[in-house]
């Protein structure tokens, strides 16, 4: 019923890596511009406009990272509450009788099925 997280945890591993090549890039950026070689208000405003794109670069990389960190502890929480649901319905069938209705397997509402005996 719910998504692979496994899948989506290669997802937060590629946000990341996304950072990593985001910072890389405005490192190079900024590289670039360093030895140049000429001086002026032209090289001054070029700096500058370099600076603030790498600037902005570093900001979007952190932005991935909290991306990332966000989906891994909100898919922690689904692969716990996964378990619960699967432990639920495992006792569940031990004590239920066949005229209990009980939710599709997998399903959220066994977290708050109200069986006897759980």
């Amino acid at each position: 019923m719910y998504g692979d997280t496994e899948v989506m945890h290669r997802r937060a591993l590629e946000l990341r890596e996304q950072g990593v090549d985001l910072r890389a890039l405005a490192d190079r950026l900024v590289a670039s511009t360093e030895g140049v070689g000429w001086t002026g208000r032209a090289a001054a405003a070029l700096d500058e406009r370099i600076r603030v794109r790498a600037a902005h670069l570093r900001e979007v990389a952190g932005r991935h990272d909290d991306a990332a960190e966000a989906l891994d502890a909100h898919l922690v929480e689904v692969d716990r509450l996964k378990e619960t649901i699967a432990d639920i319905e495992r006792r569940a069938g031990l004590l239920a009788d066949a005229n209990t209705a009980t939710p599709p397997s997998g399903h959220r509402d066994w977290l708050t099925l109200d069986l006897p005996g759980l």
